[in-house]
């Protein structure tokens, strides 16, 4: 299987995952806009493109597939994802499996204020969010909602610009700098996060994978714990059962007051989707018995140890400059 990561960054562990499931049997080709992305080093074959927002990126894209005879595509930035969701028809025509949303889906994950009306529209418990000051306050004064609440860009990832605040004045304040922060009740309760398989054949959910978060960073949890909970799994189906998903996506999810409520998805191998690797939930397997094999997979949902921890650390990459610049091909 020949699979495509567009803009690895530095996800190189998850490309060790693959290597570790499927050895010989795929070939790691990845892009990067920077040629400093340590993630290139544990590819088979790096390419260095244009930004994704650039007009020759999609059309360098489709030629890497043709050269290299790509399977799959899939992303591990969140921008890029409506991106390759627009784009299906051509990389489907190559015969090029499309691991991402389909395109509505795509919109609303990348628009979490959309998200939050939508799931309210469905009947899935999430977060109460607001996408103005203005309709923040309708439903303070009414005693909706109080402080403290939380802040965050409506797009975006990482938890990048992401803060509690506590006071009227604050909330004023940080509002008229950045008018695009959506307004969130302070969950309380306990943070938490799915890893989710959904079938390339099938259209359902086949694997999920649930941890609690002991400690986070900004980009998302780097110590967590497994656990299981049957609610929790037909929450999650439930949940995903509103959309089109296709591939590997990481649900972020609270759990208070004896309920569990769905915070954001992100359709993309998670940041700590190694934690589900290490537990034994192998969708590198699954992906390619999807795409190589063209099978459907027995659902899996739950098959893992409760109380696996991970803890990440950090590691380097040391190179000559000028064995990076022989090493990654342009177009």
């Amino acid at each position: 299987m020949n699979i495509l990561f567009c803009s690895v960054g530095r996800r190189c562990e998850l490309l060790k995952d693959f290597k570790r499931t499927l050895g010989s049997r795929v070939r790691l080709i990845v892009t990067d806009n920077s040629p400093y992305a340590p993630a290139l080093e544990f590819a088979d074959v790096s390419y260095r493109g244009p930004l994704i927002y650039d007009k020759a990126y999609i059309p360098m894209l489709l030629e890497i597939c043709k050269r290299e005879g790509i399977d799959a595509v899939t992303t591990l930035i969140d921008p890029e994802i409506a991106i390759l969701s627009e784009h299906r028809e051509a990389f489907e025509e190559l015969g090029v499996t499309v691991l991402a949303p389909y395109r509505e889906t795509a919109a609303l994950c990348f628009d979490k204020y959309e998200m939050s009306k939508y799931l309210e529209k469905k009947g899935i418990p999430t977060v109460k969010t607001f996408g103005s000051l203005d309709g923040f306050m309708r439903a303070y004064e009414k005693g909706e909602i109080d402080f403290p609440v939380f802040v965050k860009p409506r797009t975006g990832s990482g938890s990048v610009g992401a803060r509690r605040i506590d006071t009227r004045k604050m909330l004023e304040e940080v509002v008229s700098r950045d008018e695009t922060l959506i307004i969130q009740e302070l969950m309380t309760g306990e943070d938490m996060d799915a890893d989710v398989y959904v079938d390339t054949v099938s259209h359902k959910p086949v694997a999920i994978f649930s941890k609690k978060k002991i400690s986070t960073t900004i980009g998302g949890a780097n110590k967590t714990i497994s656990f299981k909970d049957e609610r929790l799994f037909d929450f999650v189906q439930k949940a995903l059962s509103v959309f089109e998903f296709n591939g590997p996506l990481d649900m972020d999810l609270f759990y208070q007051d004896g309920e569990y409520y769905l915070s954001e998805i992100n359709p993309r191998f998670g940041g700590a989707y190694l934690h589900a690797y290490g537990a034994g939930v192998d969708f590198p397997a699954l992906i390619y018995n999807n795409v190589k094999e063209k099978k459907e997979n027995a659902a899996r949902i739950g098959e893992y140890d409760e109380g696996v921890v991970m803890m990440m650390y950090d590691s380097v990459v040391i190179k000559k400059l000028k064995d990076i610049q022989e090493n990654m091909v342009s177009l």
